[in-house]
C-alpha cells in the first residue's frame, strides 16, 4: 500500500517549489512579450495605423542608388526586407524607383505593408496625381503620403491647395494618413504648428548629418540636432506619427561606428515611431536589423 501522507516540511518545500518555478516562468514570459525588435509593429501617433519599426527606403539620392541596383534585384532586395519582417516601405513620386513599386509588391499581401510616398510640387490637378499613385502601384491607397521637401516658414500657406486634395483624397479613402517631409527648420516648425499635419518625415541622426537647419533650402542643413528633437518632442505631445529619416546620414556613414551610435541614438528617442534606412543590398538590411535589435535589447 502506498503513503499518500507527506509532512508539513514537505508540503512547504514542494509548493515553494512549484510558486518559483511558476514566477520564473511569468518572469520569462514578460520578458519575451517585452522584447522590442526591429521588425514590431508599432503605432504610428494616433492616426490608428501600425508600422513596422524600420522601413525599407527606396530613395537614397533621389532613388539613384537604389535604381542602379536594376529592377530585378531592387524587386528581390523588397521582397528579401519582408521575408526580414519589415513592412514599411518609403516611396516618393521623384524616386528613379516610383515606378518600380508596383511590380516590387507584388504578390505581397497589401494588408500587411505600410506604404509611404510623397508628392512634389504644386500640380495643377492633386487628385489626378494622387490616383496616378494609386495606380503605378497597383493598389486602392496610400498608406501616408506626404507633401515632399518643405523648406518655406509659410509653406502651409502656400500649399493650402494642395493641403485642401490631400483631405478630399482621404475622404475618398485613397489615402489613410496625411503629412509632410520638410528641409528645414522653419518648415518643420511650421509642420509641427499645423493642425493640418498627421505625419511627419524629419531629418535625424546624432552626428546632425543632412539634418533641418535655419535657413529655408533643401541643400543648406544644420550642425545642430537639438531644435529638431524639440520640434520632435512637441509633435508627439500632439499626437502626431513621427518618422525618421537620414539615419545614416544619407548613405555617408561608412565608417560602423557611425551607424552604431546613429541607431543607438534613434532608437533611445521615444518620440520617433519608426524609421527608414535606404538599403541596396541584402547585407544592410541584416546589419541594421542586427544592430537595431541589439540597441533596443539594451535599454
Amino acid at each position: 500500500m502506498i503513503n499518500r501522507s507527506i509532512s508539513r516540511r514537505e508540503f512547504i518545500k514542494t509548493t515553494t517549489a512549484i510558486a518559483g518555478t511558476t514566477i520564473i516562468g511569468l518572469r520569462e514570459s514578460i520578458s519575451a512579450q517585452q522584447k522590442k525588435t526591429a521588425t514590431d509593429l508599432v503605432p504610428l501617433g494616433n492616426t490608428g495605423i501600425k508600422v513596422s519599426r524600420l522601413g525599407f527606403g527606396t530613395g537614397t539620392n533621389s532613388g539613384n542608388v537604389q535604381y542602379s541596383l536594376g529592377k530585378e534585384k531592387f524587386i528581390d532586395l523588397i521582397h528579401y526586407a519582408y521575408d526580414k519582417g519589415i513592412r514599411y516601405i518609403d516611396c516618393a513620386q521623384a524616386y528613379r524607383t516610383f515606378g518600380w513599386i508596383g511590380d516590387a509588391i507584388k504578390g505581397l499581401p497589401r494588408e500587411n505593408l505600410f506604404i509611404l510616398s510623397k508628392v512634389p510640387g504644386k500640380p495643377e490637378n492633386i487628385l489626378e496625381v494622387i490616383d496616378n499613385h494609386r495606380k503605378t502601384f497597383n493598389t486602392d491607397y496610400i498608406d501616408a503620403l506626404l507633401i515632399h521637401c518643405m523648406v518655406k516658414d509659410n509653406w502651409t500657406e502656400e500649399y493650402k491647395k494642395i493641403m485642401d486634395a490631400f483631405d478630399q483624397a482621404k475622404e475618398k479613402k485613397w489615402i489613410r494618413a496625411k503629412g509632410v517631409s520638410c528641409h528645414s527648420l522653419p518648415a518643420l516648425h511650421a509642420a509641427t504648428v499645423s493642425p493640418w499635419t498627421e505625419v511627419h518625415l524629419v531629418r535625424i541622426n546624432p552626428q546632425a548629418k543632412h539634418i533641418d537647419g535655419p535657413e529655408q533650402t533643401w541643400n543648406k542643413p544644420g550642425n545642430k540636432i537639438e531644435p529638431v528633437l524639440e520640434e520632435i518632442k512637441q509633435m508627439k505631445a500632439k499626437g502626431r506619427g513621427v518618422l525618421g529619416m537620414k539615419i545614416i546620414g544619407n548613405g555617408d556613414f561608412t565608417d560602423p561606428e557611425d551607424r552604431e551610435k546613429s541607431i543607438r541614438f534613434v532608437m533611445a528617442c521615444k518620440e520617433v515611431d519608426a524609421i527608414t534606412i535606404g538599403f541596396k543590398s541584402r547585407a544592410e538590411i541584416d546589419e541594421a536589423i542586427e544592430r537595431i535589435n541589439r540597441a533596443l535589447s539594451e535599454q
